[in-house]
């Protein structure tokens, strides 16, 4: 089926708003849930939230080992869509999560704040249900070093879909008229987030991409280039990686 210019233009908009959760599962994702999983420790077997679940990609690997697996998606249509695959999912924004304190273990944010309204409740809420026996919150967040910005950008009140070069290097007044619709996050923009929140930080982290587009047009070549890209994770050079990783614990 084709569609017409005016729902591709309503899809992209859509994309820009919300950010465009994980569709296929892949080995950019498998080493993520991995890396969660360690994080978590014994937490993804109690009571979780993916707050901000998309169409539940995440959600249903870590409802698979925890006692109780809920997603929050603020999107309608995305939430109806992840509820009818069996999972628990409520429709709710990340500002305002509808859950008592201290309700979770372990609460996951994957590359979600960066598309809230205001970050700075997202974060306080997302510590707020966290049990205060040592539940941890992890965050995967854009990282503005990147050289790219994966979001698009908007040039001449039209949205741009696609890796846009150099965006993020910009001074942060004109980067975000490129780019209003989402936050890329230096360390100290990230620390500043979370300042004043009662989470002590277990881990700091950069991250470089899995590349699979890559790898599925040019194996070689892309595996060369992840293996290479995350030999770069455990040097300075990681300032130039895809995504913070952080993992915080509620005191």
């Amino acid at each position: 089926m084709t569609l017409s210019p005016d729902t591709d233009r309503r899809n992209l908009d859509r994309a820009a708003l919300l950010g465009e959760p994980s569709y296929v599962w892949r080995a950019g994702q498998g080493r993520r849930l991995r890396m969660i999983r360690e994080a978590a420790q014994t937490r993804a077997q109690g009571r979780v939230l993916d707050d901000g679940c998309g169409v539940g990609a995440y959600l249903e690997h870590l409802a698979a080992e925890a006692h109780l697996a809920v997603g929050v998606e603020a999107d309608l249509d995305r939430a109806l869509e992840t509820g009818k695959r069996g999972l628990m999912v409520v429709c709710a924004s990340c500002e305002a999560l509808p859950f008592v304190s201290g309700a979770f273990d372990l609460v996951l944010s994957h590359e979600v704040l960066e598309h809230v309204q205001d970050d700075d409740a997202a974060a306080r809420e997302a510590a707020r249900v966290l049990t205060s026996a040592g539940g941890r919150l992890i965050v995967f967040a854009p990282n503005r070093g990147y050289p790219f910005e994966t979001h698009g950008i908007y040039w001449r009140g039209r949205y741009h879909f696609g890796n846009i070069p150099f965006v993020n290097y910009l001074p942060t007044p004109w980067r975000d008229r490129l780019a209003p619709h989402v936050r890329a996050y230096t360390s100290r923009s990230l620390q500043h987030l979370f300042e004043g929140i009662p989470l002590r930080s277990v881990r700091r982290s950069i991250l470089f991409g899995a590349y699979d587009n890559i790898i599925a047009r040019w194996p070689i070549l892309g595996r060369a280039l992840r293996a290479f890209l995350q030999v770069l994770e455990r040097t300075p050079l990681r300032i130039f990686g895809l995504s913070h990783f952080w993992v915080l614990e509620r005191n």
